[in-house]
């Protein structure tokens, strides 16, 4: 079956043509994130995201496109947020250790800093408007998931999203301030 059948097939929800598309491109998949990644059991689990990927956006694919351009874009992207978070991770375990091996370099005043900082963000969110501060809340205090959220709101998941992206863009913002200002020598 050609390609572009397969696709529009997949985007009207059949399994089959998804299944067909998956064992013809699940090697190459495999095979460039193998260029980036050396764990085996992480390339499997980058692979198995994309394909949930593939088939959650699958109304997105264009018919006159190949599906291979599709599918290595969004494996980029999982490469890019895994080693992204990895990069974190291992940066939060090495701040952890320093304050461990160094506990005379944790002081009061950072203590008091770190205070203060939660208070600035607690007043930022409370000035959120009512239903964006609490499907932040939602989503951050109960680790909800944006469907979940969107379940219990009666939104869609989109609006679910857009309400934490300005969220997050308020916070940010309003947070570079508070870093500034309390960067500035006295």
């Amino acid at each position: 079956m050609e390609e572009k059948e397969l696709i529009n097939q997949m985007k009207n929800g059949n399994n089959i043509a998804f299944a067909t598309l998956y064992d013809y491109y699940w090697q190459k998949v495999y095979n460039f994130t193998k260029l980036y990644v050396t764990s085996s059991d992480t390339i499997s689990e980058i692979v198995q995201d994309v394909f949930v990927k593939f088939w959650e956006a699958r109304h997105l694919l264009d018919n006159n496109k190949r599906v291979e351009g599709f599918l290595f874009i969004i494996t980029r992207n999982i490469i890019f947020n895994k080693v992204r978070s990895k990069v974190r991770e291992d940066m939060f375990k090495m701040t952890v250790l320093r304050s461990i091996e160094n506990e005379e370099s944790y002081n009061q005043e950072d203590q008091m800093v770190a205070e203060d900082l939660k208070e600035y963000i607690d007043q930022l969110i409370a000035v959120l408007p009512k239903r964006q501060r609490e499907i932040f809340l939602m989503s951050r205090e109960e680790n909800m998931t944006y469907r979940e959220i969107a379940a219990r709101c009666g939104i869609g998941e989109k609006a679910v999203e857009r309400h934490i992206y300005l969220s997050l863009k308020f916070l940010k913002k309003n947070l570079l301030l508070f870093i500034l200002f309390s960067t500035l020598p006295e």
